[in-house]
């Protein structure tokens, strides 16, 4: 069964699920603040709305995904926000990495408006979300999960329900902070390799084979040898998720040390112009190091 969808956000992450959006056949509205990248999902047969308001108003469906928890209030609150518009009984699904504090006021926001939230980030990057293959990683009730599910399938490979609202920004908050120290540390350990003489490739061969290896090792271990910093995870979000999940963390009394040394270099990178490109350039800083 088809929705009315509307998907504020058409960035890195957004653009991919709104095409898979349309290709299962509900009928979408989009927003972004820069209308040039709605061209594309237009030509499709999505509707753009020039404000969230307008996008929010006829949707059962409302999903978010942006880079913050300020864009994101930016997109619901205010006079030209969502909830502005948003009808009794649709499902708000927040799919920014977003603080848990931020999860918080929003459901109290949506609930204040009759309508119910999820939060509900993805794992998976820029390809992951063009080929509707990511995991969402779902907080809230069972009865809203049930009626978003069929939109969620849509753009999935996964939906894992973990629990209350901001269940789903705890978990991806934890499931980045873990990518963010692995990432540091390659860039490290790769940095080394380089310097050291060794051949690179013959170098990350044996490391692929054994038990350093994952999936994102060796995903952003190639991107590294090949200097290729086409953007999958922007390296500036990396950052900016290794922050929030430090404050998170420290509410439970956790001081994440790893997350404290793996920030500075991606701060380090970004200070050196990488904030913009992907994370896996990272590394960039460290080979200039004299």
């Amino acid at each position: 069964m088809s929705e009315n969808v509307a998907i504020l956000g058409l960035g890195t992450m957004g653009s991919g699920m709104a095409a898979n959006l349309l290709k299962a056949g509900n009928s979408l509205t989009v927003y972004n603040r820069t209308p040039s990248k709605a061209e594309a999902l237009v030509s499709a047969g999505a509707r753009f709305a020039a404000t969230p308001a307008a996008a929010a108003k006829d949707a059962s469906i409302v999903i978010s995904i942006l880079a913050d928890d300020t864009a994101s209030r930016a997109v619901w609150k205010g006079k030209e926000g969502a909830l502005s518009t948003v009808r009794p009984g649709a499902v708000l699904i927040e799919s920014s990495t977003a603080s848990p504090a931020w999860i918080a006021e929003l459901a109290s926001l949506a609930a204040q408006h009759r309508t119910e939230l999820l939060d509900a980030p993805v794992t998976g990057s820029r390809m992951q979300a063009a080929s509707g293959q990511l995991t969402f990683l779902v907080g809230g009730s069972e009865a809203g999960l049930q009626a978003a599910t069929p939109v969620l399938k849509s753009m999935s490979k996964e939906i894992v329900h973990l629990g209350p609202t901001g269940s789903g920004a705890k978990m991806k908050l934890i499931n980045n902070y873990l990518c963010g120290v692995q990432v540091a540390s390659l860039a490290e350990g790769l940095a080394w390799i380089e310097r050291s003489g060794l051949d690179a490739h013959k170098a990350l061969s044996v490391l692929n084979a054994g038990a350093p290896a994952s999936p994102l090792f060796t995903a952003i271990a190639d991107r590294m040898i090949k200097h290729n910093y086409a953007v999958n995870f922007l390296l500036k979000l990396m950052a900016k998720d290794m922050r929030y999940a430090q404050t998170e963390a420290a509410t439970c009394n956790v001081n994440l040390t790893m997350a404290e040394s793996s920030r500075a270099l991606f701060d380090r990178a970004i200070a050196g112009g990488y904030g913009d490109r992907d994370m896996a350039s990272v590394i960039e800083p460290l080979r200039t190091d004299e």
